[in-house]
């Protein structure tokens, strides 16, 4: 398929390209910063709303199955159309959605609110991943989504952090915040390169250098082929499983806070506390870069190397939860402080407090091997179809991964309340969520499945693509 006249490259300087990934990159830390924002702030909005602290988690697990559904269609078009208009389009949305969660004076227009942020946000993740995928080379595709990853990482913490401490006092501050910030990032699109569609991969690259357009476009005949790759299908599946898990952990600021009221401090201490320590756990999300690298290096070796890297992390991480849920640790704030003297006893307890020392250990090694996980999912997606299937590959998995988190966060508010009566708080926080890390096991096993499938399809991609570049 080819086109009379090649649309002309805009913007295609070095410089240019990596303020695009730039942009792309913060973006999709910024949609997880608004996904951070509420956990750490379910019972000063419960109480603002006066409804119970349930429903408001309710509305997070809700959030991300609307978010999943919806990026659905927002990829399947990207795959079709321009992409960013469509991008700049989901940011407004989800900048709307946030002021109209601060501005909300009821639950039900808080849900709502919500829901259109859910609806924004679904754009930012598939269409951004498919444009990122276009910029970025096959033997460098681990280490620059391990920065896509983690930058989503660092925007979950970053909503985990802004929520607890700037909206202590006042929830509804951190929610007006970001809709500015949303704002801004819309304007930052404007700038950004037009990223041609499978300019990155090696097969298209003398076809596209001499002027050629690579315009194959997703058709609805395409959706059954594409769940026809055997490595889709495991990509796909194991996000149910991983997801209930990785759900279960927005909880992880309650169980912090509830240890730190079980000791004697007020609410607002607690809450600072809780999400003080939450954050700085899941520092460990930052060696996603090393399983990034890792699984470049070892796919060189052999077309299995980024599955197999990943099932080897997730399955190893496993037991380093169950000791970060369950070491005991003293707590020793200044009770009633700000959130500036609160947090600087947290960090100064790491070294005076030797199971604060031991659980971060726990949570740094735990972070670290399920976080290589994220870099080598996304390019393994991008390894195993073509360009023009990308987009909506990755919103399929998305909107699995959506049931699975939306599960994993509901169903475990579900169980802590369950356990109450076994074990007293906040024992029944660290018990559920000690089980929900053992759907770990089945995601790691189909990752190793998956390593078996990758190579027959990495291989018929690329034929693919050299096929197409001669007619082009």
């Amino acid at each position: 398929m080819t086109t009379s006249e090649p649309a002309p490259v805009r913007g295609g300087t070095r410089v240019h390209r990596l303020y695009s990934v730039v942009v792309f990159v913060l973006l999709a830390s910024l949609d997880n910063v608004a996904i951070g924002l509420v956990p750490p702030l379910y019972g000063p909005i419960a109480g603002s709303l006066d409804v119970p602290q349930r429903l408001v988690g309710l509305v997070t697990a809700v959030s991300f199955l609307v978010s999943a559904v919806a990026a659905v269609g927002w990829a399947y078009v990207g795959d079709r159309a321009n992409r960013k208009p469509l991008l700049m389009v989901g940011t407004l949305l989800w900048a709307a959605g946030t002021a109209g969660s601060a501005l909300a004076v009821n639950y039900p227009a808080f849900l709502a609110a919500q829901l259109v942020a859910a609806v924004g946000l679904g754009a930012v993740g598939s269409v951004g991943f498919s444009v990122v995928t276009d910029l970025i080379s096959p033997r460098r595709r681990g280490l620059v989504m391990s920065f896509w990853g983690l930058s989503q990482g660092i925007g979950t913490l970053a909503g985990t952090l802004v929520g607890g401490i700037l909206g202590a006092a006042d929830w509804r501050r951190p929610f007006l915040l970001l809709s500015v910030v949303g704002l801004a990032a819309t304007a930052a699109y404007l700038f950004t390169y037009d990223v041609r569609r499978g300019q990155s991969e090696p097969e298209l690259a003398g076809a596209l250098a001499h002027g050629a357009e690579y315009d194959y476009r997703i058709s609805r005949a395409d959706l059954p082929r594409i769940l026809d790759r055997r490595t889709n299908r495991w990509l796909i599946l194991q996000g149910l499983t991983a997801q209930a898990a990785f759900g279960s952990l927005v909880w992880l600021p309650v169980l912090f806070t509830e240890r730190a009221q079980e000791q004697g401090y007020s609410a607002a201490t607690a809450i600072v506390v809780g999400s003080v320590f939450a954050t700085l756990f899941q520092l460990g999300g930052v060696f996603s870069i090393v399983g990034g690298l890792v699984g470049d290096a070892l796919q060189r070796r052999t077309p299995r190397g980024r599955a197999l890297v990943a099932s080897v992390g997730i399955l190893a991480a496993v037991p380093f939860y169950l000791v970060l849920f369950f070491v005991p640790i003293r707590i020793d704030v200044p009770d009633g402080a700000g959130a500036g003297a609160v947090t600087s006893a947290v960090l100064t307890s790491v070294v005076t407090e030797p199971t604060v020392g031991l659980s971060l250990l726990a949570a740094v090694l735990a972070l670290a091997l399920t976080s290589a996980n994220s870099p080598n999912w996304f390019a393994l997606i991008a390894d195993v179809n073509p360009p023009e299937h990308r987009g909506t590959v990755y919103s399929l998995g998305n909107l699995v991964n959506g049931v699975g988190r939306a599960a994993g966060n509901g169903l475990v508010g579900v169980a802590f309340h369950a356990l109450r009566g076994a074990f007293p708080p906040p024992l029944n926080f660290a018990v559920g969520l000690a089980a929900f890390q053992l759907f770990f096991v089945p995601t790691g096993i189909m990752y190793w499945l998956a390593s078996r499938t990758s190579p027959r399809d990495i291989t018929d991609v690329r034929t693919l693509l050299h096929t197409r570049a001669e007619r082009l």
